[in-house]
């Protein structure tokens, strides 16, 4: 009787430690988290700044009603016309090379010069004026000497071209780039010295040829300013009444 109740005892406490020891946790499976990658914001192209002709800016100077605005190349205004003087968007070397170095970005092709009530400014794109001109801005412009190898050249009262550095004999017409036969000539501002446009007149009317006297613009205006158009914008500032001036592009197309 003791034997099977000392069993019985043992019995008991073996079931119990059984029951008793901890059970072995499972492994946890990880859930991998979404990252979500931030993505660099890509600043939208202006519709607005449309380009037909990669040759001439996106934004063109026009008239109206006595004062400047701009256009696009579809002839749009998209900054309306207020100015007094409207430019085209090109650097200002005075401004790129100011004192003031918070300011120099304000003279890089991206903006362009306008004047209001006698104040001149610098805008951006959007028409909005984001600089005033203060002459302590002001900076001095790096002196560079370009050589021009071409210059107008009078004989009998007609105006021709020569290449100065191959020119010898006024009497010899082969000497000439273009001989003598048009009423006025001007060899428009540029970057390419080698091919420059002329403004020329003939039969008192205006057009423009390269050196080797080939018409690119017809002679068929009143007048066609000599400015700083051509280098700054590929374009001509013409008129065919003497009044009213606008813009054309190489090809004789109107803006």
């Amino acid at each position: 009787m003791k034997i099977t109740v000392h069993f019985l005892c043992l019995f008991i406490s073996i079931s119990v430690f059984c029951q008793t020891k901890v059970a072995k946790k499972l492994p946890v499976k990880k859930v991998a988290k979404t990252v979500v990658k931030k993505t660099d914001v890509v600043a939208q192209p202006n519709p607005d700044l449309v380009v037909l002709n990669e040759k001439i800016p996106v934004l063109i100077p026009k008239k109206k009603d006595g004062k400047f605005g701009y256009v696009n190349q579809k002839g749009k205004f998209i900054i309306q016309p207020e100015y007094h003087i409207a430019v085209f968007f090109y650097e200002d070397c005075n401004l790129l090379n100011s004192p003031n170095e918070k300011i120099r970005k304000f003279g890089t092709k991206e903006y362009a010069t306008v004047e209001k009530d006698m104040i001149s400014y610098r805008i951006d794109q959007k028409g909005k004026r984001v600089y005033q001109f203060k002459d302590s801005d002001l900076g001095k412009c790096p002196k560079e000497f370009k050589y021009q190898p071409f210059q107008a050249y009078v004989k009998n009262g007609f105006y021709g071209i020569i290449e100065k550095s191959k020119f010898i004999n006024a009497e010899d017409y082969r000497d000439y780039q273009i001989y003598p036969q048009y009423e006025y000539l001007y060899i428009a501002e540029s970057e390419d010295v080698s091919n420059p446009m002329i403004i020329a007149s003939k039969n008192d009317r205006f057009g423009v040829i390269d050196v080797n006297n080939k018409i690119i613009i017809p002679f068929e205006y009143d007048d066609i300013k000599r400015n700083f158009s051509w280098m700054l914008g590929k374009m001509f500032e013409v008129s065919k009444d003497g009044k009213t001036y606008y813009y054309i592009d190489s090809h004789n197309k109107t803006y």
